[in-house]
């Protein structure tokens, strides 16, 4: 798709170094400021997609700033501005090198460790008698270790973190306080838009002046599950799938057509109109998940339309 931007190359005033994530380019200017450019890459397993969506990237960056400032007075975190649609401007952090996963129910992997029977995951012990899509009686924590590009993120204890080093003991208290706290947020007002917040990740940094704040990005349909609660509790009784608004969807084509990442397997040809709908499906994504219409940036031509707009941004820092 020519109108998807889905790698970059700027030359930013003062540019000191680019990261690419699997979704994200971070610019580092000056070591002080990080440009984020949300492009339209899809990742799903640890691998990167061959083509583009129109407007994920747009849907993603829109989705985290407007979480991050309905949450900035319970956390602080690393944003100053967002100068474009694709674009999150903020604090230069070191980021910690574990993701806060915490679950309020049982699904995803935690599904599938408690259905092979496991009953422990990252150190947490998971009560019997559940199944499937249960809410746990309290929501548990299960970090992962960050992983690099290309790799899978591992899971991990507490107890590891803390023996290894990873994170001191009382940096990683205020990162469990954060986690809970934003889970609760993020539960509070999917609830107010008819949604289940099931499940999400946060990862947190240090700013130079050594202040624990969010980074990355908050209650996305790429960090998060969510379900419909319109009939959560008798699709649960009747043991059918529930409604769920993440991007399992493009998992479930994958697997369908023979996918998971694993070495020898090929990516599926996506046909144009695969991808349409995907976009449409983010579209739909953004609109209950912010519970407001979605507004299409100009896409013809992103590249130009993200530089000028950042470019103006930074000229008047």
């Amino acid at each position: 798709m020519g109108n998807t931007i889905t790698t970059t190359n700027f030359s930013f005033p003062n540019q000191k170094s680019v990261y690419r994530g699997k979704v994200r380019e971070v610019y580092n200017i000056n070591d002080n400021l990080l440009v984020m450019v949300a492009t339209d890459r899809l990742s799903a397993f640890d691998v990167v997609l061959p083509k583009g969506i129109p407007y994920k990237g747009q849907i993603l960056n829109q989705i985290a700033t407007k979480f991050m400032e309905l949450t900035q007075d319970i956390v602080p975190n690393w944003l100053i501005a967002t100068p474009d649609p694709n674009v999150a401007v903020g604090h230069l952090c070191e980021p910690f090198k574990v993701e806060m996963v915490i679950r309020g129910y049982v699904s995803g992997h935690a599904a599938r460790e408690y259905a092979a029977g496991r009953r422990q995951i990252c150190g947490v012990t998971m009560a019997e008698g559940l199944k499937e899509n249960d809410k746990f009686p309290e929501p548990i924590i299960t970090p992962t270790t960050k992983a690099d590009n290309g790799s899978h993120d591992e899971d991990i204890s507490r107890e590891d973190i803390l023996s290894k080093g990873i994170v001191s003991e009382e940096d990683y208290l205020v990162l469990e306080k954060y986690t809970r706290a934003l889970f609760q947020r993020g539960t509070e007002i999917a609830a107010s838009r008819g949604l289940i917040l099931v499940d999400t990740k946060y990862e947190f940094g240090k700013t130079k002046d050594g202040v624990i704040v969010l980074i990355d990005e908050i209650h996305t349909p790429d960090s998060s599950r969510y379900f419909y609660a319109d009939g959560y509790q008798e699709r649960q009784e009747k043991g059918e799938e529930q409604k769920q608004l993440s991007k399992e969807f493009v998992r479930r084509w994958l697997i369908e057509n023979g996918f998971q990442g694993q070495e020898g397997q090929q990516i599926p040809d996506m046909s144009d109109e695969y991808i349409q709908s995907v976009s449409e499906r983010y579209i739909e994504l953004y609109e209950n998940i912010l519970g407001e219409k979605f507004v299409k940036a100009d896409i013809d031509n992103i590249d130009q339309r993200i530089n000028k707009n950042v470019l103006e941004y930074l000229s008047v820092k």
